[in-house]
């Protein structure tokens, strides 16, 4: 990884040793295309004077260091990373003049040209550790100061950062100065900036506070110009107020940062970024096509998600990288709360079951799964646990914790916990004791459990019945791999649902409450009585656990009886629970896809719908025996033409469909309908096949072979000449078989530094395809000869995408993973981080094995 490595270790030495107190950060964005004026003054105490310390700083060149009045020489202070510093004092000044770099792979200060109309736009992006290639800092969560920035850029622009303006100054030289407000203490990497000719709509909101105040916050919304006549700002300013009044009512704690601004940037690496006051969002979340609710739900949680950490996360930040699930933890599980009870998607929670916890399942599995209360060693591990674990599992663990505790004495310890630590930092144990205080438990048992031990449990119930078929015994079995072997304790409950003979609805006819622990639990109040036709365990999606059905139950869903269940939660957990009996390898992926082409029509959660349409096309792509492949392939495409002529004009699940019939296009007649649909000699009513859906039919024909030459994706591409279109244009490109597309598209993203993250996800994304081994085979030694290039040279959100999205996952053979091991025993697996991407892309190769020969041999 570029740009120098930070330990745990050497921050805890250099907390003991300094305490931050302001930054003076003076930026020139007007020095050209490459570089910027970058000048820092830090005022900084010291405990032990006549120490050495050092200053993080990324940038090309320093041009002057100067420690409490005195030069110093930059060639012999600065390492390319590092300022180093000696002779400190009680206090000290030290002014660091640098030249800093624009990023073009979305770390620091990001530069994009709109190639719609050559505007320039700028905005930051810096966790776990990119605030110094912006300005030189202390680099780290526990030496929070306050921030004064002043920006000099074009006077044509506007420029924003975490707090309001103070003062606007103009210059002679077509240049303005922007110098902002000090901001409260806070962490380096929750700085920014955001400066450009963006689209802005602004508006206020006023929260009334307990006292009987009122506590006015300006918010606001912006994008690109280009992407203006698309931006639902009245929406997202919406949803922000309603969040600005739910966290008010529930925290007790007032919005502290001032403003709330939402920058919505394109070429992002993230979903969003909490930056007090910033917030900035990912623009893919403004719609230039039709899209269903899901989209509008997900972006919804996401400002809910970013809005809980201005007080998770920036009002109280964990002291290291150790306790990241304190703040990512609670903002998942807040952003589902919320939503769930101040906007319109009151279920929300049935999307984070099949969607988030899906993520979290999938991490949770792996060889190098971690604790929730992670190990972080350095920067290194910092960037690569942003994962399902911290996220997903951590929020999952928080709902099982208030379920444990109890709602209010779960909000009251959070309002505790913001009183006592406002502007400070953090570690678990801060946390434990405050919710230990409101609940009245010992919550060190809970934590050692569920926070400090990995991997997930397996539920399944256990029963014997009598020739009548009454229940005779039963019981909940609970079992963990070796590997990570801990038993849980779990509040779940079990519902069980019987078919009504009088109406023939599927129908709950109990649900069952009780504590599971230990290797087994008994279930009493089944015996007795008639064996229900599904026992639907952690029925509301309480714990945290993947479940296991029964051959009968699963005969039950084939049958339609998935669909027929009247809860979208319960049904949200029996699809969760054959999607990990499918990459288990406990159900064959043909029984998968029967299952699910079954019930999918009647499935009335569109992001569930959505969800499967990913799964199914992981496992028609992966889990499937080849020669099963054909017939699956015929199924599925038939399936899903019929699937979109019967959806509802203008439907969400008319769309889903249709991009699940493109998608899952595989036949000659599935091409000539995509052909038509391009032309308009085909038409579904209601169905507008506008630019995304067009960009999708294009990228499946050139996949299949039909758009040998380019034509399609070079004519879309002139008519579509935007950012999306140049990546979906080369997405297209990279996915045809051929040899030379294959070169080129390695070329593009592997041999060409500094690419947009987002394209070189798009091209790997479409590099490999299912069916053209040939064509990937010659990149296997490559990729694995240029890892530890890779990883050394790129940044890591580079690295991270070029290992992970590089990985020839179509080829998993017993004979790629032995190459794989072959690499993980090298010198070249050294780099920790590295290692740990290629185990995870390893063991995704060895299920996909495994699931391939149970669907042969089922």
């Amino acid at each position: 990884m570029t740009g120098g490595n930070l330990t745990r270790d050497e921050a805890e030495e250099r907390a003991r040793l300094v305490s931050a107190e302001h930054y003076a950060v003076e930026l020139d964005l007007t020095r050209g295309e490459t570089t910027f004026g970058s000048r820092s003054t830090i005022t900084f105490g010291c405990s032990e004077p006549g120490a050495a310390t050092f200053v993080d700083l990324l940038a090309p060149a320093v041009r002057s260091v100067t420690l409490n009045g005195e030069a110093l020489d930059p060639a012999e202070v600065f390492d390319g990373a590092r300022v180093h510093l000696s002779g400190l004092r009680t206090q000290n000044v030290v002014v660091i003049d640098a030249d800093a770099a624009y990023s073009r792979t979305g770390e620091g200060l990001h530069r994009f040209v709109d190639p719609v109309d050559g505007e320039v736009y700028l905005y930051t992006q810096f966790e776990p550790a990119d605030s110094r290639r912006l300005f030189a800092n202390f680099e780290q969560p526990d030496l929070k100061a306050r921030f004064q920035l002043t920006v000099t850029a074009l006077a044509r622009w506007r420029v924003w950062s975490n707090e309001t303006l103070e003062e606007l100054s103009q210059g002679a030289d077509g240049a303005n100065t922007w110098r902002f407000n000090a901001t409260e203490p806070i962490s380096t990497y929750i700085t920014a900036v955001v400066a450009g000719d963006y689209h802005v709509v602004e508006d206020e909101h006023t929260v009334r506070l307990p006292d009987g105040s009122d506590l006015l916050i300006p918010v606001s919304a912006m994008v690109r110009k280009s992407l203006a006549p698309y931006f639902d700002a009245a929406a997202i300013l919406e949803v922000t107020k309603a969040g600005l009044d739910f966290y008010h009512r529930i925290f007790d704690y007032p919005y502290p940062f001032g403003k709330y601004d939402s920058a919505f940037v394109p070429e992002y690496n993230l979903g969003a970024m909490e930056n007090p006051g910033l917030v900035t969002f990912n623009e893919r979340m403004i719609f230039r096509s039709k899209t269903t609710d899901a989209s509008y739900q997900n972006r919804a949680e996401t400002i809910m998600h970013e809005m809980a950490h201005m007080w998770f996360g920036d009002l109280v930040t964990m002291k290291w990288w150790d306790d990241l699930w304190l703040k990512e933890s609670f903002a998942d599980f807040m952003g589902a709360y919320a939503l769930t009870h101040a906007t319109r998607w009151e279920r929300a929670w049935v999307s984070f079951a099949t969607g988030r916890k899906a993520w979290a399942y999938r991490q949770d599995q792996l060889p190098t799964t971690h604790p929730i209360v992670a190990d972080i060693r350095d920067l290194e591990d910092a960037r690569l646990n942003f994962d399902g674990i911290t996220y997903a599992k951590g929020a999952s663990v928080l709902k099982q914790l208030a379920a444990y505790v109890g709602e209010e004495a779960f909000l009251e310890g959070a309002r505790r916990y913001f009183q006592r630590h406002a502007f400070g930092n953090t570690t678990l144990d801060d946390l434990l004791a405050t919710l230990e205080e409101t609940s009245g438990r010992d919550l060190k048992t809970w934590s050692k459990a569920w926070l400090e031990t990995a991997g997930v449990n397996t539920l399944t119930v256990e029963t014997e019945t009598g020739a009548d078929g009454v229940v005779t015994a039963a019981g909940i079995a609970q079992s963990a791999v070796p590997e990570f072997p801990t038993l849980r304790p779990h509040r779940i409950a079990v519902g069980c649902y019987s078919t009504n003979p009088a109406t023939g609805a599927v129908e709950l006819v109990e649900r069952i409450e009780l504590d599971v622990d230990g290797a087994r639990t008994e279930l009493p109040q089944l015996v007795g009585k008639p064996l229900p036709g599904l026992v639907l365990l952690n029925d509301l999606d309480l714990t945290y656990a993947k479940i296991r059905f029964t051959p009968a139950e699963l005969d039950a869903f084939e049958a339609g009886g998935l669909a027929a269940l009247p809860d979208a939660m319960a049904r949200a957990l029996a699809w969760s629970g054959v999607w990990h009996m499918t990459r288990d390898a406990a159900m064959s992926g043909r029984r998968f896809i029967a299952i699910v082409l079954r019930n999918i029509e009647a499935e009335s959660d569109i992001s569930v719908v959505q969800n499967l349409l990913r799964q199914l096309r992981l496992v028609r792509g992966e889990y499937l025996d080849p020669a099963h492949r054909p017939a699956a392939d015929a199924e599925i495409s038939t399936r899903f033409w019929d699937l979109l002529a019967a959806a509802a004009s203008g439907s969400d699940h008319q769309v889903a469909f249709a991009y699940g019939a493109v998608r899952g296009a595989t036949q000659d007649s599935d091409f000539a309908k995509l052909k038509e649909l391009l032309s308009g000699e085909l038409s579904f009513d209601g169905l507008t096949v506008d630019q995304d859906l067009r960009w999708a039919i294009i990228e499946t024909l050139a996949a299949a072979g039909l758009d040998d030459d380019s034509v399609l994706a070079d004519r879309e591409a002139a008519t579509d000449d935007t950012s999306d279109g140049r990546r979906h244009r080369a997405a297209a490109r990279a996915a045809r078989p051929l040899a030379e597309a294959k070169a080129e598209a390695w070329r593009l993203v592997v041999e060409t530094p500094d690419q947009p993250n987002d394209l070189i996800g798009a091209v790997l994304a479409e590099f490999y395809q299912v069916g053209a081994h040939e064509l990937a085979e010659p990149y296997v030694g490559p990729y694995f000869d240029g890892l530890a290039a890779v990883w050394a040279e790129r940044s890591i959100q580079n690295a991270e995408r070029l290992v992970s999205g590089g990985f020839p996952w179509p080829l998993a053979s017993p004979e790629l993973l032995a190459r794989t091991d072959e690499w993980l025993a090298s010198d070249a697996a050294k780099a920790p981080a590295l290692r740990r991407l290629v185990l995870e892309a390893r063991d995704d190769a060895a299920r996909a094995l495994r699931a391939r020969e149970c669907d042969r041999n089922a």
